[in-house]
């Protein structure tokens, strides 16, 4: 079975990591069922709120992982909600707790390094351009994750098939992990030959039973073909979330891109009533006004099952690929 560079450094059997998705969407539960599968399971560390009950809620789901399961699992974090919304001590609480890795994405993980490599802490950054993954390397992240444009939630600009071997180029001996595009063996198996060590995955997962999302969010992402998304800054807008430039939200398209992508300003204007609307729409689960944060991998994507499965079956479908596709087009 495919065995790499990030297995040995984490303690795992399987290169596959599930994505920290944010507002406790993915939460102890689903990285318990990653992990316990032989992959590496990421807790989203962070919702848009804050304050004393996300820090009891983290709390809380890395216990819930742990009683589930005795493998390594990790949590995940936003760097500029870090700041904006007053949320510096979570890293802090995850290393309490005794996790085996931070993630960093969309920001500068320096301020957090040293204390998680004190603590024997892996530490993951996840970057979309190979000047990001430079500063990573620099920071001492200790894992490189190169996202390309293909995936779900937020993203840069740059194609999954590009990113990922000039980041492998650029940082040498760090472990890369490919981000965005993959949710089948196929997809590890492309990942490995463009060098990484492995693949980290979100849309794939929010079609798990163990995803704490919404059945909503899920349904969507398997009805939406490859062609159903769109990169937007619509919701951002909305909510005045301070992600970087450079950065927007890739979701399934639905009556609300379809009135507000492209129209930023228009956006700003209105935010109070669109906000109040989003709201509403996320309570009752309305699939044409909330957001749902897919890739365009969706396409591959036919049913909700369980996490465990979705793992075993990825490494079967890489390992038979990576076995006899070899003797089908070498002479």
């Amino acid at each position: 079975m495919p065995h790499t560079r990030f297995c040995d450094l984490l303690g795992v059997e399987h290169p596959i990591v599930s994505a920290p998705m944010g507002e406790r969407w993915a939460g102890g539960t689903l990285a318990a069922a990653v992990s316990d599968a032989g992959g590496f399971g990421l807790i989203g560390g962070q919702d848009s709120e804050g304050g004393p009950a996300q820090e009891a809620w983290l709390r809380e789901q890395i216990r819930l992982a742990r009683d589930r399961t005795d493998r390594p699992f990790g949590v995940g974090f936003i760097v500029p909600f870090l700041t904006a919304f007053q949320q510096a001590d979570l890293p802090r609480i995850a290393l309490e707790e005794g996790v085996a890795a931070l993630a960093f994405s969309f920001g500068d993980a320096t301020p957090y390094v040293a204390a998680a490599h004190a603590a024997g802490v892996t530490v993951l950054v996840q970057v979309q351009t190979v000047a990001q993954a430079r500063r990573a390397v620099a920071a001492g992240a200790d894992v490189v994750v190169a996202q390309g444009t293909d995936a779900g939630g937020h993203c840069g600009e740059i194609g999954t098939l590009a990113l990922v071997p000039a980041v492998v180029d650029a940082v040498g001996d760090v472990p890369v992990l490919a981000a965005g595009g993959i949710a089948d063996g196929r997809g590890l198996a492309a990942a490995l030959m463009l060098g990484a060590e492995g693949v980290w995955m979100g849309t794939r997962f929010v079609a798990s039973d163990e995803w704490d999302g919404g059945e909503w969010r899920s349904a969507a992402v398997v009805a939406a073909g490859t062609e159903d998304t769109v990169r937007t800054l619509a919701y951002d807008r909305v909510w005045d979330d301070p992600f970087p430039d450079g950065i927007a939200m890739r979701v399934v398209r639905n009556v609300f891109t379809g009135e507000w992508h492209g129209r930023e300003a228009e956006v700003v204007a209105n935010r109070i009533e669109l906000r109040a609307e989003l709201k509403a729409a996320q309570a009752v689960g309305d699939a044409e006004l909330g957001p749902v944060l897919a890739g365009q991998v969706a396409g591959l994507i036919q049913a909700v099952e369980p996490a465990g499965t979705i793992v075993r079956r990825i490494v079967a479908e890489a390992e038979a690929l990576l076995r006899g596709r070899s003797s089908q087009v070498l002479s």
